[in-house]
């Protein structure tokens, strides 16, 4: 019995792969073939080339800072992040091989621009199949390859279970690193106008006339003009407070808004596409509250993808014995 793993997109979310591979294996699992789209396909790349504790210890290290350094702020190269200083630091003797050397099967999905298809990717550099696996819009420039310009294959499959059952797998472990996300908080409604509101705040009994002098008011007037005075001030209150145009929230910036499309691109896709296609197993880390660019946050995601994948432990143990 072959079984495979499939390692699903999303970006900074994806170190939540290592926690889950250090999980399967100690239960003893050995995959017969591996599949990854987008940040999966990168760490597939370093499991396969027994490099998944170093790739470890550089996220643990990343943080913001290094985060800024990829930019590319000339963008002229299609996208914000310079491709030399992302991916030259994984180029060794260990990666700079053709993906057919690797000691199983293993492919990455890619989309083609030109087409919008699916581009499963079988042969070839491997950190030219990572890249294009990888390449998200607007963040990394498309990749060319064999007359075709290459994006991320999370525009079109971000769970990769189709590919990994093309590869010989009788049996399919899918990790989703999509399915507990929380949006960004959406742009209220178009407001109106503010109503301005304005109500009399002098005494009810008037304005004295300057030429007049002021005449004493009787008790029981006094105390029903401080009462009505008490009462048209809740008034104004209450009615400032209704019509009053509330705050507008700050506007999302760029990578936000990107950020936060790719969240929604990704969920859609991946529901229609595991619906079709379901794996055997699939485990679910709850890292939503964590933002695709949020490479910083490795040691947590570490920490909840190894934690769900012990809480599948007893459905991926059921698997491998079927």
């Amino acid at each position: 019995m072959k079984i495979g793993l499939a390692l699903g997109s999303g970006a900074a979310r994806g170190w939540a792969h290592v926690g889950v591979l250090r999980a399967l294996s100690e239960f003893g699992l050995k995959p017969d073939v591996i599949a990854g789209t987008s940040v999966g396909a990168l760490v597939g790349a370093a499991y396969l080339t027994d490099q998944l504790e170093e790739l470890k210890q550089f996220a643990m290290g990343f943080g913001m800072l290094d985060t800024i350094k990829l930019l590319d702020l000339t963008l002229s190269r299609g996208g914000l992040v310079s491709v030399e200083k992302a991916y030259e630091r994984f180029r060794n003797e260990h990666t700079d091989i053709a993906i057919e050397s690797l000691p199983i099967p293993f492919a990455a999905v890619a989309t083609d621009l030109s087409t919008g298809k699916e581009v499963w990717l079988r042969e070839g550099h491997l950190l030219d199949v990572v890249r294009a696996s990888a390449a998200i819009p607007g963040m990394f420039p498309a990749v060319p390859y064999q007359n075709m310009w290459l994006a991320d294959g999370a525009l079109v499959n971000p769970v990769p279970v189709s590919l990994c059952r093309a590869l010989g797998a009788e049996v399919v472990i899918a990790i989703n690193l999509n399915g507990d996300l929380s949006q960004m908080p959406r742009l209220s409604k178009a407001q109106l106008g503010p109503v301005n509101v304005s109500l009399p705040e002098h005494p009810i009994e008037g304005t004295a006339d300057a030429e007049m002098p002021a005449r004493p008011i009787p008790k029981p007037l006094a105390k029903l003009a401080a009462k009505l005075n008490e009462v048209g001030e809740n008034a104004r209150q209450q009615i400032q407070a209704r019509f009053a145009k509330p705050p507008r929230p700050p506007a999302p910036g760029i990578l936000e808004v990107m950020a936060s499309s790719v969240d929604i691109m990704q969920d859609r896709i991946t529901r229609s596409r595991l619906a079709g296609e379901p794996p055997d197993v699939l485990i679910t880390p709850r890292i939503g509250h964590i933002g695709i660019l949020e490479f910083e946050r490795a040691e947590e995601l570490i920490q909840l993808g190894y934690t769900a994948a012990i809480a599948m432990r007893p459905a991926v143990e059921l698997a491998m014995v079927r």
